[in-house]
């Protein structure tokens, strides 16, 4: 929709322009700089090159829009300080409605990095007109961002579409991860990633940086020799011998859905619109976990809620320095490799990430305010896939899994947390990645749960989800949006007055603090929870020697990861727990569970850390040498700095912190920090196992620790740890 030229003329009509109905302006976003509300955004090309070794990424930027009134004086874009802006340029929008522009790259050599590419537009007497230099500035906006102000031509008039033309490099960048080959799986290349949600994406380039402002975009990318590179998009040409390659989005996309990574990746085809990328030493792996799966899901979701629209549904495994579990991005969703380890785990994140092709890409939140209208959505239609594909049971057991992950993250936060609402208030300078919480994804989703249930049958509220697809596809709204659509599909239910019933109102569901006013019966996975109820009553109830007799009858081997987990999380919020029941736990299943998934192994590690438990702190540190992803590490780390093993801890990093990605060591780094000096226990005896540490931490060791980091409070990861 965006795409389309709003100065078009009717047929016959050629001498005064018709102009389609006004579109309403995008919703406000006190996250975004910008004046998105004046202009009509079009398309973006973007012209990059890849420049590891500087670790900086030069690029030009063409934005194809159109003023919604006469003159306006400045275009106002999401910039980030990392971003240094070297001209602007206008020019008159070339006649068709998509131009592409060349993009001349300079050779790479030695000396000081070239400059960055200039757009090459082909002038012809008589033809388009040059392009014009623009003046500039950039002014603070927030922590996370800055507001680039480009002056415009004052004879601009309304609806009359125009380019504005950006050269820049970005360096250091929040949203671009660089990392050197030995923080690879295969440690031979460089390589690089984004990660644009939820407002990083203004470091990448400059834009329009909220999620109501949707269009199309193409790009052409240079990259060092025998580099892969893919975008959240469609790949239209690859000339290999120069390294170029290109890409298209044709359907609209909020700017946070744009998405690059590049690195030594191959494919392998899973499915007859699906493959899978990855480094050469995972792609059997994955291959083989997912080959005919994907088709499976996606074949689910089109029968439940219309046919997929990104043409192909790629999967690219990332190393485990990418900051999250996954993300939606478009035509290829980003995945950590790590999870991997986990299948349970695997499926439900990839099919969560379909669920988005539909709820979140197709159907975008306008604000971050609203993120559970993509988040709560999408896990509603991930369970429903799942119940079609896998089953009631399963279906369940995840789901209850979640929602005990819920109410542990409420007890962290409190019920009167503000952001425990679905639609938060979101304060000006507020990073919205703040906002990234169980709450979005679980309360969201139990909403919705309600929603359906109302209407008595699943499958007619499948039909409802699918006519709002269709109506709403490619643009952003509001929670007012659903629900109008929601009592419109159903007038009996309107006419009942079912979104003013007392103490479930729609108002209420949306604006109220604390837990979910109502959850899902999950009676249907009882077969499931049931052993895992039972034999955590075993361990807390009875008494112990007949606890250790009672439980090694039950084979959790056979159990499902989510039914251990569930299991493990249980006895963690128990925790600490008595030394003797420890004792007796690591005797029945340390060595089992150490030879489980990184889901299972990061939990029991979790109760060994919490417990003070010396015998196993052995695999707490073969764990921490072996696993660089974030969302295994800091748990821990956050777990040893509040007891006694904070030394310890800080022995382990010092081992290990050179093959930390950057990022992940300052996070480690504020956590180690905040924990020196706070204990008033005494640090236990070094051992084999604890190992000798400075005691008395040394002023280079504060150094170290502190860098340029400011220690700030945080709640642990483990309890907020989500896919996107």
């Amino acid at each position: 929709m965006a795409a389309q030229c709003c100065c078009r003329q009717a047929p016959g009509a050629e001498t005064a322009p018709v102009r389609p109905p006004p579109e309403p302006p995008p919703a406000l976003d006190v996250a975004s700089a910008s004046s998105a509300q004046l202009f009509r955004l079009r398309h973006l090309q973007l012209g990059l090159e890849l420049r590891p070794e500087a670790r900086e990424l030069a690029g030009c930027l063409v934005l194809e829009l159109c003023a919604l009134r006469p003159a306006p004086r400045a275009l106002v874009l999401d910039a980030h300080p990392a971003l240094r802006l070297h001209s602007a340029a206008f020019r008159r929008a070339p006649a068709s409605a998509e131009t592409p522009c060349a993009f001349a790259f300079s050779a790479p050599g030695p000396g000081p990095a070239p400059p960055p590419p200039l757009p090459a537009f082909p002038e012809a007497p008589g033809a388009e007109p040059a392009c014009c230099p623009l003046a500039f500035r950039v002014d603070p906006f927030t922590d996370y961002g800055s507001s680039l102000t480009v002056t415009l031509p004052p004879e601009l008039q309304a609806h009359q579409p125009f380019q504005v033309i950006l050269r820049y490099t970005s360096t250091d960048a929040p949203a671009i991860w660089w990392l050197d080959p030995e923080l690879t799986y295969g440690c031979a290349k460089p390589f690089v990633f984004t990660q644009g949600h939820s407002v990083c994406n203004r470091s990448f380039f400059p834009c329009f940086d909220t999620p109501a402002v949707k269009c199309t975009y193409s790009a052409v990318v240079k990259a060092p020799s025998g580099v892969q590179v893919l975008m959240s998009a469609t790949r239209s040409a690859y000339m290999e011998e120069e390294g170029v390659f290109h890409f298209h989005m044709e359907h609209p996309v909020p700017a946070y859905l744009v998405a690059l990574v590049a690195g030594d990746l191959k494919p392998a085809d899973i499915g007859p619109r699906s493959r899978v990328w990855a480094e050469p030493c995972l792609l059997p792996t994955a291959t083989s976990k997912l080959s005919g799966a994907v088709e499976q899901w996606l074949s689910a979701a089109e029968r439940l809620y219309g046919p997929y629209m990104w043409g192909r549904y790629d999967i690219v495994f990332l190393p485990p320095s990418f900051p999250i579990v996954a993300m939606e991005n478009p035509c290829l969703t980003f995945i950590i490799s790590s999870i991997l380890e986990s299948d349970e785990f695997l499926v439900i994140d990839v099919i969560h990430e379909v669920a988005h092709s539909w709820f979140g890409n197709a159907v975008t939140n306008a604000t971050w305010e609203e993120m559970w209208l993509s988040e709560g959505l999408a896990t509603y239609a991930q369970r429903r896939i799942t119940t079609e594909t896998y089953g009631a049971a399963f279906t369940c057991l995840e789901t209850a899994f979640r929602l005990d992950a819920l109410h542990r993250q409420m007890k962290l936060l409190g019920e009167d947390s503000p952001v425990s609402k679905l639609q938060v208030k979101l304060e000006p300078g507020v990073n919205p990645s703040h906002l990234m919480n169980l709450f979005t994804y679980e309360k969201g989703y139990c909403f919705v749960y309600y929603l359906s249930q109302l209407c008595g049958d699943p499958q007619r509220f499948d039909d409802f989800l699918r006519a709002y697809v269709e109506k709403y596809k490619f643009t952003s709204v509001v929670a007012q949006d659903l629900l109008d659509s929601f009592l419109s599909f159903f007038p009996e239910l309107k006419e009942q007055s079912v979104d003013c019933r007392a103490g479930l109102e729609f108002e209420r569901w949306l604006n109220a603090t604390g837990p979910p006013l109502a959850e899902p019966d999950l009676s249907q996975g009882s077969s499931l929870t049931r052993p895992v109820e039972a034999l955590f009553q075993l361990w807390t109830a009875e008494p112990l020697d007949q606890a250790a007799a009672s439980a090694s009858a039950i084979d959790i081997s056979k159990w499902r990861t989510f039914q251990t987990a569930l299991f493990l999380d249980r006895l963690l919020d128990g925790s600490p727990l008595p030394q003797e029941v420890v004792m007796s736990l690591s005797k029945c299943y340390s060595s089992l569970l150490d030879s489980m998934n990184a889901e299972i192994r990061i939990r029991w590690l979790q109760i060994v850390v919490r417990n003070d438990y010396y015998p196993d702190l052995h695999r707490v540190r073969r764990f921490l040498e072996s696993q660089m992803s974030r969302m295994y590490t800091i748990p821990l780390y956050e777990d040893l700095c509040t007891g006694a093993l904070k030394s310890f801890a800080l022995e382990v990093f010092y081992q290990t912190q050179g093959r930390l990605h950057p990022n992940l060591r300052r996070a480690i780094q504020q956590i180690l920090s905040q924990g020196l000096g706070s204990s008033t226990e005494p640090a236990p005896e070094p051992s084999t196992e604890l190992g000798r540490a400075e005691a008395d931490t040394d002023s280079d060791a504060q150094a170290l620790l502190l860098g340029d980091e400011t220690p700030s409070s945080a709640i642990s990861l483990r309890d907020v740890n989500v896919s996107a």
